[in-house]
C-alpha cells in the first residue's frame, strides 16, 4: 500500500458531533477510567482553538452544548475505547447527571494559552484517587498520564518501543526532527499519486461518502434543520437536482449543520474534523451523482483523495485548530482541488485552482464549531466552483499578488502561515469576545 493511501486511512476518522466537544469527552474519561470512588473535581485546560471551538457546539445526545457539558458527561457516562465516539451511547439520565455535577461547581473548564495546536489536560479527582491524561498534537493522542502524581504512561516512550519491533517505516512516522509526512511529497508527486494509485486501495474512502449522506439524510429528518431546509427549497426540492453547485450546498452545509447541531449520526472526519470531512467529500459526491451516467467512481475516489491531501497539507502549516477557517479555506481548497481534477483539470490549472482559493477565501475566521458552520460552508462551496471554473478557462489571480507563491507548495505554506502564527491576536478577540458574551449573558 503507498504511504499516501496509509496516511489518508490513518487520519480519515468518524467523528460524532463536533470533534472538540468529544475529544474532552475523551480525555476526561479516560481519566475516569483510572480512578476508584466518587467524583469530587474534574478540571480542564485546553488551549484557544479547543475551547473556542467547544463553546457553544451542541453535543450528540444531549440537551446542552459546550465545555463544561463535554467534561461533565465524558465523566458520568463516555465510553473512551470509543474514541471520537465516545458521546455515542449517552441517555437522558446521563444527561441529567453530567447538569447536577455542574450545577454543584464540580466542573471547571479553563483556557490554558492561546494556540493553534491542541492541547487537552483532563484531571479527575474522587474521594480516593486522581488521574490527569494530557492529550498533545491531535484530538485523540494520549502523551501521557498520572495517577495520584505518578506517570503511569508515556507516549513518547511507547512510541520508541514500536519503532524498535517495527523497523525504520515506524522510526519515521514518529520523526519529530522532520517536516510532517505530507510535506515531504510535492504537489506534483501527490498529483502523480492520485492519478497512478491503485483505485482499489482508495474503496474504503467510500465510507467517508456513505457516512456523511447518512449524517445529511438524519438532518433531513430533523425539525432543527433550518438552512437545509432553505437550501433544499432553492434545489428544486430535490436532493439531487440539475444544478451542481446547488446540490453540492445543500449536501455540504446540511450535513455540517446537522453535525454542529449535535444530531446522532457521526462524520467522516479528516484532520481531526469532521466539517473539514464533510466539505472535502460532500461537493465532489454532488459533482459525482449529478452526472452519474457518464461519472466513473474510479476518478471519484482519486478526487477525494486529492481532496484530503491537499486539506492535510495546509493544515499542517495553520495546525489543528487556529483562527482561520481550515473548513473553508484547507478543505475548501483541497475539495476545489478535486472538483478541478473531476472536470478534467491538468497540473497547471489544479495550480491556478489553489491560486484563486488562497486569493478569495483564506481570510474567513473560525469563532467556534457552531451553527454558523454552515453559513462558512456555503461560502466554501461557492468560492470552489468559481476557482475551478475560472482555472478551467485559465484564469487565475498570479504568483505576484498577495500571499500567492511562485510554486503550490509555497501558496499552501503561505495560507498556514496566516493562520498561525498569523492570527494568533486575532484567536485572542475571538475569544475574548466569547467570554465577554457569557459575561452579559447574551
Amino acid at each position: 500500500m503507498h504511504r499516501l493511501t496509509e496516511l489518508i486511512r490513518e487520519d480519515m476518522k468518524p467523528a460524532l458531533g463536533v470533534t472538540e466537544p468529544g475529544a474532552i469527552a475523551y480525555a476526561a474519561a479516560e481519566a475516569k477510567s483510572r480512578v476508584k470512588g466518587e467524583i469530587k473535581k474534574v478540571k480542564v485546560a485546553l488551549n484557544s482553538g479547543m475551547y473556542k471551538n467547544a463553546f457553544t457546539c451542541g453535543i450528540p445526545n444531549s440537551e446542552h452544548y459546550g465545555n463544561l457539558h463535554a467534561a461533565a458527561l465524558g465523566v458520568t457516562a463516555a465510553k473512551p475505547e470509543l474514541g471520537l465516539m465516545s458521546l455515542r451511547d449517552i441517555t437522558p439520565e446521563d444527561d441529567r447527571r453530567a447538569a447536577e455535577l455542574i450545577e454543584a461547581g464540580a466542573v471547571e473548564v479553563s483556557l490554558d494559552h492561546i494556540g493553534s495546536e491542541i492541547t487537552i489536560d483532563a484531571c479527575v479527582q474522587t474521594e480516593e484517587e486522581s488521574c490527569t491524561v494530557h492529550i498533545r498534537g491531535s484530538h485523540t493522542h494520549i502523551t501521557s498520564i498520572e495517577k495520584n502524581g505518578v506517570c503511569i504512561y508515556s507516549g513518547e516512550e511507547a512510541a520508541k518501543s514500536v519503532a524498535k519491533t517495527q523497523g525504520n517505516d515506524a522510526a519515521e512516522a514518529i520523526d519529530g526532527d522532520g517536516p510532517p509526512l505530507i510535506h515531504r511529497h510535492s504537489f506534483r508527486n501527490i498529483l502523480e499519486y492520485v492519478r497512478t494509485v491503485n483505485p482499489e486501495e482508495l474503496l474504503f474512502i467510500r465510507e467517508a461518502f456513505s457516512m456523511n449522506m447518512e449524517l445529511f439524510c438524519e438532518g433531513m429528518r430533523s425539525e432543527r434543520t433550518v438552512i437545509l431546509k432553505k437550501l433544499l427549497k432553492d434545489n428544486g426540492g430535490e436532493i439531487i437536482s440539475g444544478d451542481v453547485k446547488k446540490t453540492a450546498q445543500l449536501l455540504c452545509s446540511g450535513a455540517i449543520e446537522a453535525r454542529v447541531l449535535g444530531l446522532s449520526s457521526p462524520a467522516m472526519s479528516i484532520t481531526g474534523s469532521g466539517a473539514h470531512g464533510i466539505i472535502a467529500t460532500m461537493p465532489l459526491y454532488a459533482q459525482y451523482k449529478v452526472n452519474e451516467r457518464e461519472a466513473d467512481e474510479r476518478l471519484l475516489l482519486r478526487a477525494a483523495a486529492l481532496s484530503f491531501l491537499i486539506t492535510m497539507y495546509i493544515k499542517e502549516y495553520s495546525g489543528r485548530l487556529s483562527a482561520f477557517c481550515g473548513c473553508g479555506i484547507a478543505a475548501g481548497t483541497g475539495m476545489a482541488c478535486g472538483l478541478g481534477l473531476l472536470r478534467g483539470a491538468e497540473e497547471e490549472e489544479l495550480f491556478m485552482i489553489i491560486k484563486n482559493m488562497a486569493s478569495g477565501i483564506t481570510g474567513m475566521i473560525c469563532d467556534g464549531g457552531n451553527h454558523g458552520c454552515a453559513m462558512k460552508g456555503i461560502v466554501a462551496v461557492d468560492a470552489a466552483f468559481r476557482a475551478a471554473e475560472l482555472a478551467l478557462e485559465h484564469v487565475c489571480i498570479d504568483g505576484i499578488h498577495g500571499i500567492n507563491g511562485r510554486t503550490p507548495e509555497d501558496t499552501m505554506r503561505y495560507m498556514g502561515r496566516i493562520a498561525s502564527p498569523g492570527m494568533t491576536e486575532t484567536e485572542k478577540t475571538i475569544v475574548e469576545i466569547m467570554e465577554e458574551k457569557v459575561r452579559r449573558d447574551v
